[in-house]
């Protein structure tokens, strides 16, 4: 049964409670729980601005979601909302069309005519009566949804029938992003993760307003998606992983199950086909690939920099071609990522004219090359984008031939990391990296020549080594992710760990409604 409390003075209209399934009539306005107040402060990412009334908005069985249709695609977002919502409330909440919402108990998704907003922000105003959603395009009103799901009791995470008061405190929220590319990076080719794996993942990203997803396809121990030119690359060398353990890998219909997927809520998919180092999947697949002609062994162990594509083989670039010409056609978005890091076994002259033909291939399909920063070696142009993650120096080389950067620093957001020695799971080659360490860093000022207008954004790599499942892969992840979240997020004056790790703390109890076996980090206050 679902119990409201009600202030004596209320005259109380008829009360049906049927299931979760409760209304009632009240004219007297309610103030703000503690925990909807609390909840209205805890939002992460921190938004640009958040100013509390102190009333209250009750989500009942009465509460309509109504879309402004002169927003492209609100009528799919207000259809994502009911669905996230109806599971733990148990309510119809119906979805409509209308271009002014008048009337009480609902939610309007409405288009904005502020171009302060840009792209990707949302001004929410909650009224007692009213929670109204507004934003340029489709894409803020997702991830106004992202806060107002904060906004409500962590009970709605949960994906059975809740015994719960809906409510959400009062007031008005402006917000929009400090950069555009807020991304994770998964793994799947050392330990292979499902398609079902991988929709997690997006659905935990996203709910911090993440919008990139790049996925590792292939490296020495496995090559994770079919390409029907070369079909062994998959059916041979996705067979391995680390450790010996089963392999796998996606077909191209299953790729683009993921692609849409993730375009559903606004994610955009990076894949990324390692080279000329890390190709061992590939080189044990086609003997013709190798300097003498025949395969190698597929490779189980850690160990990196011992392979490399033959620059002086014509087949070396046939491969090339087909495979990110098959990958390009099924990856919408417009970047292709060539890896280019740690080919300690290619030479330096032969290391720089790969990436320059890589360079050539890519614009040939119409992509922007997406590299880790060893790219900076060769001839980069305004098109490449250089993904910094140890070398400062290479990163402000990247910046010189006019590149773009992503900053992903080892050291602090390589979120496979062990948080300490007594974790178990996780490498610490880049040292040990607690929440704060992850958080407390400004990714405008960690380089030096690196400015604003050079930096794309922000990438939480997550390398697979050590991990084998999803619930591995999310205790590595949390509680790190979303202050990488609130970094790419949140403008620089608005953060600071003292402050974030309260709000973190109190985050607690959604990370457990959502499943998450998360670190319970000594160094933030957690409230269970």
């Amino acid at each position: 049964m679902m119990i409201f409390f009600i202030k004596p003075r209320c005259v109380v209209g008829t009360l049906i409670v049927a299931f979760s399934t409760t209304f009632f009539s009240c004219k007297q306005s309610q103030p703000a729980s503690q925990d909807a107040a609390l909840r209205f402060e805890g939002v992460i990412p921190r938004p640009v601005s958040a100013t509390t009334t102190g009333k209250t908005f009750f989500l009942t069985s009465e509460t309509r979601i109504v879309a402004d249709p002169a927003i492209e695609g609100s009528a799919e977002v207000a259809q994502y909302l009911g669905a996230l919502l109806r599971p733990a409330t148990g309510f119809d909440l119906p979805v409509e069309s209308a271009s002014n919402a008048n009337g009480k108990n609902l939610i309007y998704l409405a288009g904005a005519n502020d171009t302060g907003l840009g792209a990707e922000g949302y001004e929410m105003a909650i009224a007692e009566d009213q929670i109204k959603i507004a934003a340029n395009e489709s894409a803020g009103l997702f991830y106004g949804i992202q806060t107002l799901r904060q906004l409500l009791p962590e009970a709605i995470e949960r994906s059975e029938l809740q015994q719960v008061s809906w409510e959400v405190a009062t007031g008005t929220i402006r917000d929009y992003p400090q950069f555009e590319w807020r991304g994770a990076m998964l793994d799947v080719a050392r330990h292979f993760f499902g398609v079902d794996d991988v929709k997690r993942y997006i659905d935990l990203i996203t709910s911090y307003k993440m919008n990139r997803l790049h996925l590792h396809l292939s490296d020495d121990q496995g090559w994770r998606i079919e390409i029907k030119s070369w079909p062994r690359l998959a059916t041979h060398g996705g067979s391995s992983s680390v450790g010996g353990g089963k392999g796998g890998y996606y077909t191209q219909e299953q790729y683009t199950e993921i692609v849409q997927y993730a375009a559903d809520r606004f994610v955009t998919i990076v894949p990324e086909i390692d080279m000329p180092g890390h190709t061992n999947a590939a080189l044990a697949s086609y003997g013709e690939l190798n300097a003498n002609g025949k395969p190698t062994e597929l490779y189980t162990g850690i160990e990196v920099g011992f392979s490399t594509l033959q620059l002086n083989k014509d087949v070396t670039f046939k491969f090339v071609d087909d495979v990110l010409r098959e990958l390009s056609s099924l990856t919408p978005g417009p970047y292709l990522h060539i890896g280019g890091d740690e080919a300690h076994v290619t030479k330096k002259e032969d290391y720089i004219q790969f990436i320059n033909r890589f360079a050539e291939i890519v614009k040939k399909y119409n992509k922007r090359m997406v590299g880790w920063e060893d790219i900076a070696q060769a001839d980069l142009d305004a098109n490449a984008i250089a993904q910094h993650w140890h070398s400062n120096e290479l990163a402000a080389e990247a910046v010189k031939k006019n590149a773009k950067v992503i900053m992903s620093p080892a050291s602090r957001i390589y979120i496979d990391m062990q948080y300490d020695s007594t974790t178990k799971l996780g490498l610490h080659w880049a040292g040990y990296v607690e929440v704060d360490h992850a958080y407390d860093w400004d990714p405008l000022t960690l380089v030096p020549g690196l400015s604003r207008e050079n930096i794309l954004g922000v990438e939480a790599p997550l390398w697979t080594e050590t991990l084998t499942t999803i619930d591995e892969v999310e205790y590595m992840a949390f509680p790190r992710l979303p202050g990488v979240a609130e970094l790419a997020w949140t403008p620089s004056e608005r953060r600071g760990w003292d402050e974030y790790k309260v709000r973190l703390g109190n985050h607690a109890k959604r990370m457990q409604a959502k499943g998450i076996d998360f670190y319970e980090s000594p160094r933030v206050p957690w409230v269970k």
